[in-house]
């Protein structure tokens, strides 16, 4: 099994600090490989229905195995009789941002003044596991972001550098008009953008004092690249740069991961096991791993009885048989939602601030006319605001849902709002979601309830 990418090892098999039982994780590598050792004990899990959860970005595999335990843990008081559950934790090699925190994980009080400029360790070494074969560019990234230099020359630098661990250095917008345009754009402008995105999100420093970007939501709309504290207040928004390529490296491998990893092993257990049901969970970029997985169905196949998406890091078109902005074209999933015996139910939150704010702008292709700033829908998230310009797919809020219950088909989206709101900056609430509420809406998609 190749091992490209870090994040992950292929070590730890069963439950191990997972208090739920049966428990056991399914690897996969950066290519969608999967370790055969951990498919194999899945495939021996004694269940009549299989919890398929995979994590999001900012996880290590401690903070992924904490997550499933604190998710998982409601769960076997809220199932019929009938109904044997085994857990699954989908491992995959994302990386954690130890200055993003997580609710109930992290004291948020202890990361609320974050260094706008240089790398924390932890951050620093998560970096080096996940581009392993860029050290000499992640050190010379460090060393600029630690000099905040008053210099264009630096920036320019800093933006071929971060083009590089993107993958997609000296590509120009004609050529590749798919590459967000935060990666091609001039990368002053770039940084002042995601300077005022911080500023927006409300991560303390970065409003007016040093950064020339007003501390209340909006920013000059202007070139003002020089304001109070010249381009040195710009480095806080070149080190979001940097967060943004890890993410846009880890949403192309969340797909890859899905429809030749997740997906065809998923297939494998059913053809083996044609009575077991399937339950997908995922959060943030697993929800794209999960959402991609649907590829590898096989047309009138049943076992995937339902998908629930918690804040979904992924285009809120990707569902729709044609887009709005272009009515000849769909959604990268356009109708898999018909794959699955059951609901796909999509909880966002107004309170999630890393695809509210950061999502958008991230997403927005070079050459856009719209500009870095300007709003747009074409580039909304799932997890933001739920499914989109999918006819007929209803939209209820979390209270709703548990009292009336979803759909047993079909799209629908769920307001979780009202669990979903806490969370320091830059991400608010988007990791906020071990609430037995969540876990109660996976049951009642999967028709598992007393």
């Amino acid at each position: 099994m190749a091992n490209v990418g870090g994040g992950f090892g292929t070590g730890v098999v069963g439950g191990v600090g997972v208090g739920v039982r049966p428990y056991a994780e399914l690897t996969f590598d950066s290519e969608g490989d999967v370790d055969r050792v951990t498919q194999g004990t899945v495939s021996r899990m004694e269940a009549t229905d299989l919890l398929v959860f995979a994590h999001g970005w900012n996880s290590d595999r401690s903070t992924a195995t904490r997550l499933y335990d604190r998710f998982f843990a409601p769960f076997e008081g809220l199932v019929g009789s009938g109904v044997r559950l085994g857990y699954v934790g989908v491992v995959w090699p994302s990386m954690r941002f130890s200055d993003e925190p997580i609710p109930d994980f992290d004291t948020l009080a202890a990361l609320a003044e974050p260094d706008l400029g240089a790398l924390d360790p932890l951050t620093r070494r998560a970096l080096e596991e996940f581009w392993p074969e860029r050290r000499a560019e992640l050190d010379r990234v460090a060393e600029l972001l630690a000099e905040r230099a008053d210099s264009a020359a630096a920036f320019i630098e800093f933006g071929a550098l971060i083009r590089e661990l993107a993958g997609v250095d000296a590509v120009p917008a004609l050529v590749a008009p798919s590459v967000p345009a935060i990666f091609t754009d001039d990368v002053l402008e770039v940084c002042r953008a995601l300077s005022v995105a911080l500023a927006r999100a409300g991560v303390p420093g970065t409003g007016a004092a040093g950064t020339g970007v007003p501390a209340a939501a909006g920013g000059p709309e202007g070139p003002g690249l020089t304001v109070g504290g010249g381009m040195r207040g710009l480095w806080g928004g070149a080190k979001e740069l940097l967060r943004q390529a890890a993410y846009y490296k880890m949403k192309k491998r969340a797909g890859v991961v899905g429809e030749r990893g997740l997906g065809p092993v998923l297939a494998q257990l059913a053809a083996a096991r044609p009575a077991l049901r399937f339950h997908l969970i995922g959060h943030s970029f697993g929800a794209r791993v999960v959402s991609f997985s649907l590829r590898a169905v096989p047309d009138r196949a049943r076992y995937v009885k339902s998908v629930t998406l918690l804040q979904g890091a992924f285009s809120h078109y990707a569902f729709a048989d044609r887009l709005p902005h272009d009515k000849g074209t769909g959604g990268a999933l356009r109708g898999l939602q018909r794959r699955v015996d059951g609901p796909v139910v999509a909880c966002h939150s107004p309170h999630d601030s890393a695809l509210k704010i950061f999502y958008p702008l991230a997403s927005r292709m070079a050459g856009d006319s719209a500009g870095l700033l300007g709003f747009d829908e074409r580039w909304g998230a799932i997890g933001h605001d739920g499914v989109q310009a999918v006819p007929g797919a209803p939209r209820l809020t979390l209270d709703t849902a548990l009292r009336e219950g979803v759909p047993t088909t079909g799209c629908v989206s769920v307001d979780a709002g009202s669990v979903v709101r806490r969370g320091g900056a830059p991400s608010g609430a988007h990791s906020d979601i071990c609430h037995e509420e969540l876990a109660r809406l996976v049951v009642d998609a999967g028709r598992m309830g007393r």
